[in-house]
């Protein structure tokens, strides 16, 4: 690494000098809030004093927090804060009042029942940003039901054009709907102090789980509000676009090949041997292809049934075809690009006391070039930071084990 390089990838992130206080737990807050500290804000989470963040036990393999819970909540500082005693209300109006955004995903209404609503954190903290995330919002008739992000994405419209026709619904393998609420939260959050540098006002960001995902579905209600059209479950095939799909290789191996421009239609048929096709008519635009998504899929199906995945897709990046490998973990982590892009960080893990490992975690995104996001740390032990942070706040050592004795801390 060069020098300069260097003293960049250390160098204070941009958002360095915005403290966030985190409220929430398990995903959705969570990501926000890693994406705030992966480019310097100082995030500090509040975990219950017993047990702290349940997502330290979600994916547990070995010892007692996951590296699920590494990731979620590297670079920030945690601390075990009571927020249903009074005197931990007292603390967390402290950390408020020093606080420029505070996360939490809670069911509407928990932070009002304890006393740290909008207007609360307002009379300490006139310009605070409070980003919301909630599964339905926080209005309307469903505002108080209960919503993880699986739910979401069944009522945001997700669910119901996954998977194959003929089967159930089925799911993606990630927690879709809370990391993109949770980017959500985040523009909502720099929208929202943008706006507060211009007057000097405070904000309340709305985010509901279902909206998010909802948000993503693209024209899926015009189409149907317009034209009637009731998109369906359709595999591994995208809609209205052809040919955009997934193909069984000679050795087994799947690739997905996105061959829907009308310049790359051409190349690709070029490539497969069907020239005939490249010059068709019928082929020549978006809509005709589509009319003939079965005899394209076929037609590509036949070539790459014939060949093993490696060499199809080296085929196809010499005819420069939009084309990939499906990757598991394992190639993930071997793979050259995702090392030279910094996508593979090696840290060293505590997994059980006197247990470390060094294990690949995930980089940061987007990419900065003159000030970038870096991993100063991975998430923290439950309360490391307690006493570092009662201290800014001018709790003596006495008074910070009289709340250890409440079981405030």
């Amino acid at each position: 690494m060069s020098e300069l390089s260097q003293s960049r990838s250390e160098a204070p992130g941009p958002l360095a000098g915005l403290r966030v206080l985190e409220l929430g737990n398990f995903i959705a807050a969570p990501s926000a809030g890693r994406l705030m500290a992966d480019f310097g804000a100082d995030v500090i989470k509040v975990e219950r004093p017993l047990g702290g963040d349940e997502l330290r036990r979600w994916r547990l393999h070995e010892g007692d927090t996951s590296l699920l819970f590494r990731v979620m909540n590297r670079n920030k500082r945690s601390i075990t804060l009571d927020l249903k005693q009074s005197e931990g209300r007292a603390v967390a109006l402290d950390l408020i009042r020093r606080s420029d955004v505070v996360l939490e995903n809670f069911r509407p209404g928990t932070l009002e029942r304890w006393g740290l609503g909008i207007e609360q954190m307002r009379e300490v903290n006139r310009g605070v940003i409070l980003a919301r995330i909630s599964g339905y919002g926080q209005s309307g008739p469903y505002r108080d039901r209960p919503g993880f992000g699986g739910v979401a994405e069944a009522t945001g419209g997700l669910r119901h054009l996954t998977g194959y026709p003929d089967r159930p619904p089925t799911r993606v393998g990630i927690s879709l709907a809370d990391s993109v609420a949770g980017l959500y939260a985040v523009i909502g959050a720099l929208t929202a102090l943008h706006r507060r540098g211009v007057t000097g006002q405070g904000e309340v960001v709305d985010v509901a789980l279902y909206e998010a995902v909802y948000s993503l579905m693209e024209s899926l209600t015009p189409d149907y509000d317009a034209f009637q059209v009731e998109r369906e479950r359709t595999g591994s095939s995208l809609p209205g676009i052809a040919p955009s799909n997934t193909y069984l290789c000679g050795d087994g191996r799947y690739v997905v090949i996105s061959g829907n421009g009308d310049s790359i239609f051409k190349r690709l048929m070029r490539v497969i041997g069907r020239p005939e096709l490249a010059e068709d008519p019928e082929l020549a635009d978006n809509a005709g292809r589509v009319r003939h998504a079965g005899k394209l899929d076929a037609a590509l199906s036949a070539w790459t049934e014939e060949l093993p995945h490696e060499e199809v897709l080296q085929r196809l990046e010499e005819g420069q075809i939009p084309s990939g490998p499906i990757f598991t973990a394992a190639e993930i982590t071997k793979d050259p690009h995702y090392a030279a892009r910094g996508m593979l960080e090696r840290h060293r893990v505590t997994i059980t006391p006197g247990q470390e490992r060094e294990v690949a975690f995930p980089g940061i995104v987007p990419k900065f070039t003159e000030a970038p996001g870096r991993t100063r740390w991975l998430g923290p032990e439950l309360g490391e930071h307690t006493d570092a942070v009662l201290a800014e706040l001018g709790i003596d050592d006495i008074r910070r084990g009289e709340l250890r004795d409440l079981g405030v801390v």
